[in-house]
Order: C-alpha cells, then structure tokens, then sequence
C-alpha cells in the first residue's frame, strides 16, 4: 500500500498497489475528484483491483458523513457472489459420460435451460418474499412514481443472471472438491435506482450552489433529505433483492448438481455453509470514532474473521478468504481480478478462437448462448488474480483456492 497526498488532493489516497504507474490515468484523476469532496471521512481507498468507472473508480471506498453518492454505489446495488462447496471429488465425476456428453457439461446445459441469462426473463412471475414485503410497506416506495413498476416487474428476474461479467461456476478447489460460486447482481432494480437517484441529485446540488463539479458525476444527497431517505429505502430494496436473487439461482444450481449426480453415480451430494455477500453498496458503519456511510463500488467487506470470496476471471483461479479487520481501508478488500483490458479493447486484442482454444486446453466447460462476444470476460483481459491477492495480504487471508471447471455465462 502507497500513499497519494498533494496538490490535487484535500484527503489522502491510499492505494494497495505498489505504485502509481499501475493506476490508470483516468482512474487515478476519479480518486482525485474523490479527495476533494468536502464529506470525505479520513481518506479514500482504492483496492488492489482497482480500475476506471462511473464517477468513482471501480474498486474504490469512501466513508463519507452524513450523505450518500448514487454514482459511488453504482448502477448494480447490490452486485455480489454466492458460494457453496460440496461432498464431491471432481476426480469421481471428470469423466463420466451421459447421453448430454460429460456429466459437467450435461450440469452446465441444464443450468442454462433452467436460468435466464443475459437479457432473459421467467415467462411466469417468481416466488420472492423481499418483493412480497416491498409490497406490504409501499409507503416506503410510494412517493417514487417511476420506480414503482420495477417492484412488480422484479418478480420475472429474480433466481435470474444477468450478462456482462456475471457468471455461473463449477469449480474445485486445492483439494479436488467440487464448489459452486455465483456473480450477479440486482437485475435491471438496481440500475434504474442508481440512475434515477443520481439526476435527482444533480438537480438538487445544482440548486445548492455545490463545489461539487458536476463533470465529477458525484452528485450527492443528504440523508437528512427527503430525497436522501427515499434512495436509502430503494438502496436497502436492491441489496435485498440482489442477495435474493443469488441465493435463489444457487438453491437451483445446487438441485441440478445434486440430481445430476446422485444419478450417474452411487454417491449423495451434500453441501456446506453458504456465503453470500455484497461489493456494491453503501452502509452505514463506525470507523475511527464517527458513524459514517460506507461506500464500496467494486470492493467486499472483510471484518476480522468474515468470510467472503473474490473471484477471479472465467479459467483462472477464485478465492474465499478470511477478513483481517484492517481498519486503514475500513474493512475492505478487493471483489475480484480487476480488468487489464476495457470490453472494447479486449475484444479488439484477443479473438474468439484464442479464448476457446484456451479453455478448450484447461478442460473448461462453456456455456453461453452467443459466444462472439467471449473475449470480453476472457482471463487475458484481467489482472492477474494472485497478484492482486499479494497485494492485498494485509487485508484477507485465503483459505480456499478455486480453478474454474465449467462456466455459465450470458
């Protein structure tokens, strides 16, 4: 970790990174805009994975006082991992055949059949007890006209992927046992909060006169605020509804493993503790003697002794670490890898027979509709994962390292 502390700064930076040549440029002047908010709380943190984003850096935290920062959030509230490990040795399983090919590749077919990927949606509403709740205290929600629909609307994506860099992973781990570990987020909720929060914001800091430029696109709202009270009811709705979504789609995973399995072979499927944890949100949290909200965009809670898991990229390594409670980034580590290469650039650097050729070569099970776009979620268009683990040492400890085995992807 490095320090960034000059002319262009009002609060310091702290970077886990060796230096500032691995900072993007663009990156590195979003940190800046963000130093120089005038509710900033200590310092602002910039994690190992970090990168450019809207308005804030992807991989970034604030503590900030007294308001919150819908662009700091992000557009996916809530976007974060589920994990469960299972009884079984990939070993037993590799190379057993049905009459959908191997048995990893007829699981990864049928989680595909099962779950709507990328822009697809259940034909019928689903079961959600967050959305059922939202229902029951719609005075919360009420004076938000626009976003009412989405409550209704939520029922047709929850238990579903989503694109971009979601995924659905097969994995094993240092041992050789089979683990599940899924990346999604809240759907199109979480977007159209963040979007809508953030003109809202706009226009009420452009009303106050704010030293707050508004090219930063950091547009704030007190939460004393009716505004900043309305964004806390729709942020909390989200996380929900995004913790919901992951666990739903898990149950699912872990119902066509178990069948699949206990079908093909003598053994029963049995599963382990779930971890399911959010890297876009904000909360509010003590730290250095001030209640203060937490903003992380692209970055995970790791209190002494947390469980949560950092993913890396589609065939290459993932990990579940243990929190340190490092107080210095306010109990925060990376959420993943963190990209080399934007979606344009990687798909401009590397081909679609390059990625798979590659996850031909380790033995990886792809499953994705189109596969034109691949290149953009390939492991060459990440940083390298146990790099950004070394540069993090003082934040998590690992205590399980997973190789991907099949992915679903949208």
């Amino acid at each position: 970790m490095f320090i960034i502390y000059n002319d262009h700064t009002k609060f310091p930076i702290k970077a886990w990174l060796e230096n500032e040549c691995q900072l993007e440029e663009q990156c590195l002047e979003q940190a800046y805009h963000l130093s120089q908010l005038p509710f900033v709380h200590k310092w602002v943190c910039l994690m190992p994975d970090t990168h450019t984003g809207k308005g804030m850096p992807i991989g970034g935290v604030i503590a900030t006082k007294d308001v919150l920062i819908p662009n700091a959030v992000g557009v996916d509230i809530g976007c974060g991992m589920d994990f469960i490990a299972t009884n079984i040795n990939i070993k037993d399983i590799r190379d057993i055949q049905t009459g959908n090919g191997s048995l990893i590749q007829s699981m990864i077919g049928n989680i595909m059949r099962t779950i709507p990927l990328n822009t697809e949606r259940y034909k019928e509403p689903q079961e959600s007890k967050v959305l059922d709740q939202a229902k029951q205290e719609m005075e919360k929600y009420q004076k938000d006209t626009k976003l009412l629909p989405l409550i209704e609307d939520g029922y047709f994506q929850v238990g579903s992927l989503g694109g971009g860099n979601h995924f659905i992973e097969l994995q094993e781990d240092e041992k050789g046992m089979l683990c599940i570990m899924i990346h999604s987020g809240s759907r199109h909720l979480g977007k159209a909060v963040c979007d809508y929060f953030h003109e809202k914001a706009r226009e009420l800091n452009q009303l106050w006169y704010s030293e707050v430029k508004d090219e930063y696109r950091l547009a704030f709202l007190p939460v004393s605020t009716e505004e900043g009270r309305q964004y806390i009811h729709w942020m909390n709705l989200a996380l929900d509804y995004a913790f919901e979504n992951r666990a739903s789609m898990l149950q699912k995973t872990c119902a066509i493993v178990k069948q699949q399995i206990e079908k093909h072979t003598c053994q029963v499927v049995e599963f382990g503790e779930e971890i399911n944890c959010h890297h876009n949100y904000a909360a509010l949290e003590n730290h250095y003697g001030a209640d203060v909200w937490v903003h992380r965009k692209g970055a995970t809670r790791v209190r002494q002794g947390e469980l949560a898991v950092i993913p890396g990229a589609m065939g290459s390594y993932s990990y579940v670490v243990e929190g340190k409670g490092n107080r210095e980034s306010f109990c925060t580590s990376s959420h993943g890898a963190g990209r080399n290469y934007s979606r344009t650039g990687a798909m401009q650097a590397f081909s679609v027979e390059k990625v798979m050729v590659d996850l031909k070569e380790q033995g990886i099970v792809l499953g994705k509709r189109k596969k034109n776009d691949v290149p953009e979620e390939c492991r060459f268009a990440y940083k390298d994962i146990d790099q950004v683990m070394a540069q993090q040492s003082d934040l998590v400890t690992p205590v399980r390292k997973l190789k991907t085995v099949g992915v679903v992807k949208g």
